[in-house]
């Protein structure tokens, strides 16, 4: 019976077609990464913000006239009259300085800008390249959703924002945490879609089934990891219990303590000692989950590469954790160690989008040999 190089004919011919694909669709995917890079500036940004403690200094959402910054004297007064009529104002920051509200607003402001810059760099490209026929309808699909999910956290923001308007000084940590994560969903997403417009990896083998799954489950714990920092800063768990490895001289703390609210479920959302721990024990499994994936794919090409760049980005964000910490979360720290996390998003995703096209390319090649067989 006659036989089939897989080389030349099945791997060849897909990887060949792919990139074809990429080069055509080239513009979308740098375009797509453009997105991805103001989505990372956004979620740094918001960092700052809450950091700063500036997220309500803004007590109207006005998508289309809040674009505008004050104009005036007397228009600054105006915002900072609303912001005096809030919780955070007659509870905390009573007989703040108008500059000093101008500090705060400008982070706020900033931080909303940008959320509106990024929903034009993405519907204007995207409307030129449907023009121009260079997205076909499934591409579409995903990219009309990705615009879809980006109003959404819009809204998501200001439903954050509404949370300290009344009866609290900040905003609930729950929101918080929602928020920053629906972000980190949506960056994850972008990169995804990316990703796969790439050329499939050449001369990649397909990795073990494991391993694909590995790196699947993988975003969703670097995605938890992310929920329960939200958490963490939504608390100010951070600036509590500042000793590493140990908490309150444990390595594992008192299940009494841990478990001190009623219902017990509540602990894992409201509980500083309970959160932080939560944070802590779930950067440890990541740590461990990455290096063993990185030693499964040990001299795969192109994976396991892939996988060890993956360990030592997650690696370094422990450390910035640990030294954020410490420090008692000073603002440089901080913000590094969430920049870092977005980083790791990043690389986990398109790492799992890449080890399934060469899976993919691996599978079509060999139909291709056993279809000559």
């Amino acid at each position: 019976m006659p036989s089939v190089d897989l080389t030349s004919t099945g791997h060849a011919g897909l990887t060949g077609a792919g990139a074809a694909r990429s080069g055509r669709l080239r513009p979308v995917r740098l375009w797509l990464y453009a997105v991805a890079a103001l989505i990372v500036l956004m979620v740094v940004v918001g960092g700052a913000t809450r950091l700063t403690e500036s997220g309500l200094s803004i007590t109207e959402w006005k998508p289309v006239t809040g674009m505008l910054p004050p104009l005036g004297e007397a228009a600054w007064q105006a915002e900072f009259e609303k912001y005096q009529q809030i919780p955070q104002y007659t509870q905390l920051n009573r007989g703040m300085s108008l500059s000093e509200f101008k500090y705060i607003f400008w982070w706020e402001w900033a931080h909303r800008l940008l959320g509106r810059l990024i929903g034009f760099v993405f519907l204007l490209p995207f409307l030129v390249f449907l023009w121009r026929g260079l997205i076909d309808r499934a591409l579409g699909w995903k990219l009309g959703g990705l615009f879809l999910l980006g109003g959404m956290q819009g809204a998501i923001g200001w439903w954050m924002v509404a949370s300290g308007l009344v009866n609290r000084t900040s905003v609930s940590q729950y929101r918080l945490a929602i928020h920053l994560t629906f972000a980190c969903l949506i960056l994850a997403a972008t990169i995804a879609v990316a990703t796969s417009l790439r050329a499939p990896p050449d001369g990649e083998p397909a990795a073990p089934r494991r391993a694909r799954l590995v790196a699947g489950g993988l975003i969703g714990v670097v995605l938890l990891q992310i929920f329960l920092g939200g958490l963490v800063a939504g608390l100010d768990a951070g600036l509590t219990y500042t000793t590493w490895p140990l908490m309150d001289g444990h390595l594992v703390p008192p299940l009494e303590n841990l478990l001190v609210m009623d219902p017990a479920w509540r602990n894992a959302f409201e509980n500083v000692l309970t959160v932080q721990f939560d944070h802590r024990m779930t950067a440890y499994a990541l740590w461990m989950l990455t290096l063993l994936h990185a030693l499964d794919l040990w001299g795969v090409p192109g994976a396991g590469k892939r996988a060890l760049h993956l360990f030592a980005l997650v690696s370094v964000q422990a450390l910035l954790g640990i030294l954020t910490l410490i420090n008692h979360v000073p603002i440089d720290i901080a913000l590094a160690h969430q920049f870092c996390a977005t980083l790791v998003l990043i690389a986990v995703t398109a790492h799992a989008v890449r080890l399934r096209q060469a899976w993919r390319v691996a599978g079509c090649g060999l139909a291709g040999r056993m279809a000559g067989d």
